[in-house]
């Protein structure tokens, strides 16, 4: 009988086999080599939540314990982290074609006139977010009630607030290196805004 160990991933309490165990912690312990001591710490709880998630699908009421079948999996869909920098263009491809699959809907903090509503629409369906907030102006002129659909899907659509939801949002895949670029990219994106604020 396999010794079974307990991992806490996002604050969700996992039940897994010892030598699953020892490839997870080896895979992470080799993603947080590839990341400067300053991006390290939000960039390995996001790749936790997501490893969370995966373990997740993969729990039923007939398995509670992550197995080293399930890690390779994960593994697998992260992508190993010493591929970086050799599978991007690949990635990308892959990417362009599974869009319509990976995406989710979710509100656009970073496009909104008021929740990200329209612009959470706008990335799911491909379109212009403006024509969906005309949309809502035109139903809640003519039928009066286009301001309580915009409110209902307010409540009920969460905030794309992770890097993990951005993506989804987009309908990009989550490999690692998709993941590592993008995190690189919002980590430069917040030292820039960190300067303006400070030369104002």
């Amino acid at each position: 009988m396999k010794k079974m160990l307990s991992v806490n991933l996002a604050g969700i309490l996992f039940h897994i086999n010892e030598d699953a165990f020892e490839m997870l912690k080896s895979y992470l312990e080799a993603v947080e080599k590839q990341f400067p001591v300053n991006e390290k710490n939000e960039i390995i709880q996001e790749i936790e939540t997501r490893i969370a998630e995966l373990f997740s699908e993969k729990i039923s009421s007939r398995k509670q314990v992550i197995n080293l079948q399930d890690v390779e999996e994960v593994i697998g869909t992260l992508g190993e982290p010493e591929e970086y920098g050799t599978t991007e263009e690949k990635n990308t491809k892959k990417e362009d074609q599974n869009m319509a699959h990976n995406k989710r809907l979710y509100r656009d903090p970073e496009n909104k006139v008021l929740g990200g509503v329209c612009g959470g629409l706008g990335w799911y369906f491909n379109a212009d977010p403006v024509l969906f907030r005309i949309v809502f102006i035109v139903i809640f002129l003519v039928f009066g009630t286009g301001l309580l659909v915009y409110l209902i899907l307010w409540l009920i659509t969460p905030q794309a607030s992770s890097i993990t939801q951005k993506m989804e949002m987009k309908g990009q895949s989550f490999t690692f290196s998709d993941f590592k670029k993008k995190a690189r990219s919002e980590y430069e994106n917040m030292k820039k805004n960190f300067k303006t604020k400070k030369n104002d």
